[in-house]
């Protein structure tokens, strides 16, 4: 059996490192402006049929006016903000929850999509957002004189 050296101080030292690394990791986030956070993420389904993708993502108490969405360099993104309040009154007691905090969501598209067809539907807290694809480059026969 071989001895090890107790040292409690070590406890303080691993967690001044810790603080110490955080820190430092959340001033390289603040220092770069391509960097977008989240209070929430929605949950997503990605649907390929024969003429488009549908990309259908869970998004309750998001207003169709707070979701912006746009494909650029073939990255669709997705990016929006609920803002809810539920208010409950009973006798002797008043509950209030309020749900609120931004997304972000960022998809790579496969090759073959046309962005300028790209159309988004929300009902009932589903976006749903359909992403079609190019007609396929047919070959042509040339003839020649």
């Amino acid at each position: 059996m071989s001895m090890t050296h107790y040292s409690p101080w070590n406890l303080f030292d691993q967690l001044q490192n810790e603080m110490n690394r955080a820190h430092s990791h959340n001033q390289k986030l603040e220092n770069n402006s391509d960097v977008v956070t989240s209070d929430w993420s929605p949950a997503v389904d990605i649907k390929e049929e024969d003429n488009q993708f549908l990309l259908i993502a869970d998004i309750p108490g998001v207003d169709p006016k707070n979701i912006d969405i746009h494909m650029e360099n073939g990255i669709l993104t997705i990016k929006g903000e609920r803002n809810s309040e539920l208010k409950t009154e009973h006798e002797g007691f008043k509950r209030i929850e309020r749900k609120h905090g931004i997304f972000y969501r960022r998809f790579t598209m496969p090759e073959g999509v046309n962005p300028e067809g790209i159309d988004a539907k929300s009902d009932n807290g589903v976006l749903t957002v359909s992403i079609p694809k190019q007609e396929a480059v047919k070959p042509r026969k040339i003839t020649v004189n």
